[in-house]
Parts: structure tokens; sequence; C-alpha cells
């Protein structure tokens, strides 16, 4: 009996990476699609196989899907194909942006924290705990409001919930890290405090952080696409699955016209899989090499 159960618990790890590597390349291949699709979108209209997602006057509103109109059109007249794939560059573009700056501020002070401790240290946890309580979206719709709509703005509004999420993870490894022998030798020959940072510390306290990254990602873009169903984010001229699916709901209200809401919907619900997919596969990776 012993010796079944050892065999079945073997077999379960065996069958964990196989599983975790599936579910990586399923989320990879989901997100390099709309990765093509975010760069290959102006060559498509360039070549005159995509309308402008901007250009309305000349098509009929609230057109079914048709040969014309693969996805049908809005009831302003857009095509909604071209809004829905040009909303995957927008969402690239604004998801990528804030997860950078976020990486860029929370990582440093993460490490600097981590590292010098005392009055600096405390102070720092305080602000990252009392921001990372506040609701992700409320902190957002709030930030949008003072900064306004635009690319980087909409980055910037996004960017201040997931400061404290890499801020945390990296100050922890950093306590952790800081007092193994190689930092302690460094010390003692005189490496100033940048540069035990900048070259012993930073690549062993960063290795959760591509996980964290990928999973900020797949919230974002949920995030972004509150922002633009509230009104809020990118200017109304830029196609935004979020502000779609607003510009959406008064042609569900009339019955039978489903296209306008289906496809952006439809869109972010799939990058939304992909990257977390991903990040969960990577995330079970990592957990399983540190095992």
């Amino acid at each position: 009996m012993s010796l079944n159960l050892s065999r079945s618990s073997s077999l379960k790890l065996a069958e964990r990476p196989s599983l975790s590597l599936q579910m990586m390349r399923v989320g990879a291949l989901l997100t390099l699609i709309f990765v093509g699709i975010a760069l290959l979108a102006p060559v498509f209209q360039s070549l005159g196989w995509l309308q402008n997602p901007t250009e309305f006057l000349d098509n009929p509103p609230h057109e079914p899907p048709s040969a014309a109109h693969w996805f049908g059109t809005t009831s302003l007249g857009y095509d909604v194909l071209a809004r829905t794939l040009f909303g995957s560059q927008a969402a690239l573009q604004v998801v990528v942006l804030a997860t950078s700056l976020s990486l860029i501020v929370g990582v440093p002070l993460g490490m600097v924290s981590g590292y010098l401790g005392g009055k600096l240290d405390r102070f720092l946890l305080f602000v990252m705990d009392t921001i990372y309580t506040l609701p992700g979206l409320l902190l957002s719709v709030t930030l949008a409001f003072v900064v306004g709509k635009g690319v980087l703005n909409a980055a910037i509004a996004l960017s201040i919930a997931y400061v404290p999420q890499y801020y945390r993870v990296v100050r922890n490894q950093t306590v952790s890290v800081k007092t193994e022998l190689f930092i302690e030798a460094a010390q003692a020959m005189g490496a100033s405090t940048v540069r035990v940072l900048s070259r012993y510390l930073f690549l062993n306290v960063i290795q959760s952080v591509p996980v964290l990254f990928t999973l900020n990602a797949a919230d974002a873009i949920l995030t972004l696409g509150g922002l633009g169903f509230l009104g809020l984010g990118l200017p109304d001229e830029v196609a935004e699955w979020g502000h779609d699916l607003r510009q959406a709901l008064d042609a569900l209200s009339t019955g039978g016209i489903w296209w306008t809401a289906l496809f952006p919907g439809l869109a972010m619900t799939l990058m939304v899989i992909g990257l977390s997919l991903f990040g969960e596969g990577l995330n079970e990776l990592t957990d399983r090499r540190k095992s």
C-alpha cells in the first residue's frame, strides 16, 4: 500500500511540470496572437484590408455581421472588427507602460527599504500597506479623474495599484538575502550601498518579479476596461474595449444587437486568460524549482 501511494505521489509530481508547461504554452500563444494583432493592425489598414477604426460616416449603423463588415457595425457606424483589433493595440500600450512604471518604482523602493531598514523601512511599509488595502479600481478611477485621459495618464492611473505589490515582494526577498554570507563579505570589503544593491542583491531578489508582472498585466487589462466603461482612461476616439462595451449597452436594450458587445468582450476575455495562464504556469514552475 505504501509503495502504491509513493508511486502515485511521484506520478502526480511528474505531471505538474507538464501541466505548467501546457498552461504557459497556451497562455503564451494567446498573448502572442494579440501582440501580433496589435502590430499588424496598422499594416492591414494601410493595405485596405481593415477599415479605419475612427471612421463611421460611410457605414450603415447597427449592420449585423456580413461580408462587408465581418463583426458588424455599431450604432454610430463604427466597424466592430476594426475597433476590436485596434483595441488590442491600445490595451497593450497602456498595460505594458503601467506595469513597467509600477515595476520601476516598486522594485528600487523595496530593495532600499529592505536593505537599510530603520525608520525609512517602517514609513514605506506604512505607506505601501495603506495603498495596498484600497481597491485597485477605486485608486485607478480616483487618479484618472486627476490626471485626465490619455495613454500615459491611464498608465499612471493603473500603476498606482501595483507599486505596493512589487515593493512587498522585493522587500521581503531583500530582508532574507541581505543576511547571506556573500552580502556580508561584500560589506566587509568596503562595497558601497549602491554597489551591494545593484551587483549582489538585484538578481537575487527579482526572481518572482516576472510572474508578478504577467499577472498584473492581466489584471490591468480588466482595470483599463473598467476605466473605459466609466468613460475614463483613453480619449473617446481611441478604439478601446471598455469604451466600446459601454457604447454597446444601449444596443443590448433594444434586443437582437449582440455583436457590438460580444466581440470586444470576447477579445478582452481571451487576452486576460492568455496572460493569466502564462503567469500561473510560470509561477508553478518557479515554485517547483525553489522546492
